[in-house]
């Protein structure tokens, strides 16, 4: 086996097929489960405040790129993303397509 042919071998046995392990283990367990019960709702709660935690914590402590942007420039869209996500039936698409858009709006024009 070549030097090549073997870093993929290895790539999907390392990396791959154990995550793919829990996803299927995942599905056959979650299969019988009321997607409206407590334990669901609990669930999709926890998960939204640890992305809210990160979302705030990157606008706040920027990494890279992002710590030369100015806070307001930030603020105004994240304003803009959650604007339009409200504005347009809820699309997350819209919402990060439109806080892209004026965060680079926002960096060229302070520039």
């Amino acid at each position: 086996m070549s030097a090549e042919l073997h870093a993929y071998v290895l790539l999907v046995l390392v990396g791959f097929l154990p995550n793919e392990v829990w996803r299927m283990l995942g599905l056959v367990f979650a299969h019988g489960i009321d997607e409206s019960s407590e334990l669901f709702a609990w669930a999709r709660a926890v998960a939204t405040a640890v992305l809210a935690g990160v979302i705030a914590k990157i606008l706040v402590f920027p990494p890279g790129a992002l710590a030369n942007v100015s806070l307001l420039v930030r603020l105004v869209a994240i304003a803009c993303g959650l604007g339009a996500f409200l504005l347009l039936r809820r699309s997350v698409f819209a919402a990060v397509a439109v806080g892209e858009v004026v965060l680079t709006l926002g960096v060229l024009v302070r520039d």
